[in-house]
């Protein structure tokens, strides 16, 4: 068996040594096997600041393509080919790799014989270039064209450097420095040992020849993915309608076309590099419909999701896909939350300063909240991601923006709950009315008035909530509205404020130590 070599392939191996080209090359036509691809992406993005056009925008605007190591993400590409080895040695130039392939995690099975062994690998990245192209012309005549002031200028001449957007030609004249700017450059052929597309080679023994079926396995920087959540209120705001997506960005330097594509959902650890190379969350995607979204099933400690079809994507690409079938008429609820207090904790000592602590006028901060639960017409894991919530305008029915907040990664049967803003209408004030401290018998005392004032045609049901800050040892000894023990540090009051009108709260808090 013979094989038309590639131009790719080293020319300097023992005879006894086959090369089998997998290779589209300038001049030769190669025909590639037919490609099985499947493909497992990680992501490590901040759904809150992750942008993939960014990332997309500085590719193609000719950015440094290094750049592509920063992408928060990663994917494992699985890729089966047919290729012909005769027995005994072989050299497989194993083209159409990602340009971001990290080669210490390639793996090599052949299907056919198990016994085929590497001995042997390396990745090429030597690229074709017009800066590669010319650095292999140092010391050799070539051709410029060059637009003079009346006529094309054509000048010859062996190529002594370009960089910075020249060259420097030794002509007959003597040697010039020529702008590379509005210039066309001219070669007599293409230099050997320079590739259209980043290659694996690997050295094989094979104990039997003919087509073998052959899987490479490795990891891929530039590739990322987040979830985007659409959250739609019904008209009384205890029901609403969800729709979840993916974003996946490719930017590893090769299309995946008719793909098997996995996502993983959950803090997977990863050992950092320099530059780093990511620590991943991995997600896939979910679905109880094969047609509509993914399928999800539990992995290890995190959630894989695989979409049940072939999908294509494109280099240099975001797209999105359906992450399960749309969720209707789930039940909601709403909260409005007044909390004064909430980001104080307490001291290393007791308190014992009179206006310690906020006093005045303050918003009440719009929740929505649901259970992520089966019987609520959900109970699936959602991977982290936004959540952008509208509502319906009853006037024209357009849906207008309400809100956005962000979820980790939120198993089932779990409570989903999203900060949307602050009421324009319902407001709160604080007051410390009272404060005695007695240092001898170690004990305090503090009486705070909380007033909710609500401007709406509608009563209002608000939660107030106090952080008990001045010491850890604490009693509510009188309260006119009877109060709630969250924790160790944190009460609460639910009240019923009337339409256009208000609710006190006035309570007192001994502490002692």
């Amino acid at each position: 068996m013979t094989h038309s070599p590639c131009p790719f392939a080293p020319n300097h191996l023992p005879a006894a040594i086959a090369t089998v080209a997998l290779c589209t090359s300038i001049g030769v036509s190669a025909e590639v096997p037919s490609d099985e691809v499947s493909l497992t992406v990680y992501s490590s993005a901040d759904p809150a600041g992750f942008d993939p056009q960014r990332f997309v925008s500085q590719q193609r605007q000719g950015y440094d393509s290094g750049f592509a190591w920063s992408v928060p993400g990663f994917g494992v590409v699985r890729s089966e080919r047919t290729v012909a080895l005769e027995a005994g040695m072989n050299e497989l130039l194993f083209t159409d790799v990602a340009a971001f392939i990290d080669p210490t995690t390639v793996g090599f099975t052949d299907l056919t014989d198990p016994k085929t062994a590497v001995l042997e690998q390396s990745f090429r990245f030597d690229l074709v270039s017009p800066s590669k192209l010319l650095e292999r012309y140092l010391d050799r005549e070539i051709e410029i064209e060059r637009e003079g002031p009346q006529r094309i200028e054509s000048i010859r001449g062996t190529l002594l450097s370009a960089n910075q957007g020249q060259v420097v030609l030794r002509t007959a004249d003597g040697v010039r420095v020529i702008p590379m700017d509005g210039s066309q450059v001219s070669l007599p052929e293409l230099p050997g040992g320079l590739l259209t597309r980043p290659a694996l080679v690997w050295r094989l023994q094979a104990p039997t020849g003919g087509d073998h079926r052959i899987r490479a396995t490795y990891q891929t920087g530039g590739m990322t993915w987040r979830s985007d959540y659409n959250l739609v209120l019904a008209g009384d705001e205890t029901r609403a309608d969800l729709t979840a997506w993916v974003s996946l960005m490719n930017l590893s330097g090769i299309s995946f076309e008719n793909a098997r594509l996995k996502l993983v959902a959950g803090d997977v650890q990863r050992v950092q590099s320099r530059p780093p190379m990511m620590r991943g969350r991995t997600v896939e995607m979910m679905a109880d419909s094969a047609a509509a979204g993914f399928e999800q099933q539990a992995f290890f400690e995190y959630h894989l999701y695989t979409l049940p079809r072939r999908t294509d994507l494109p280099m240099n690409s975001t797209q999105q896909i359906a992450l399960f079938p749309p969720v209707t008429g789930f039940e909601v609820s709403k909260e409005l939350l007044y909390a004064p207090t909430l980001g104080m904790g307490t001291f290393g000592d007791p308190m014992t300063r009179p206006n310690v602590g906020p006093s005045g006028q303050g918003k009440a901060s719009v929740f929505v909240a649901f259970e992520n639960r089966e019987d609520n017409r959900l109970g699936m894991p959602l991977p982290a991601g936004k959540v952008r919530v509208f509502k319906q305008d009853p006037r024209d029915g357009t849906l207008e923006f309400v809100g956005e907040d962000m979820i980790d990664h939120t198993p089932r049967n779990e409570l989903v709950r999203l900060r949307l803003g602050e009421a324009f209408d319902v407001v709160g004030e604080r007051t410390i009315a009272d404060f005695s401290v007695d240092t001898a018998r170690k004990r305090m005392s503090e009486t705070i008035e909380i007033e909710i004032r609500n401007q709406k045609d509608a009563p209002q049901k608000v939660t107030v909530r106090e952080r008990l800050y001045r010491w850890r040892n604490w009693t509510i000894a009188d309260t006119t509205v009877p109060e709630r023990k969250i924790d160790a540090s944190t009460v609460e009051w639910i009240v019923e404020v009337p339409a256009e009108g208000s609710k006190t709260i006035r309570y007192r808090v001994d502490y002692t130590w």
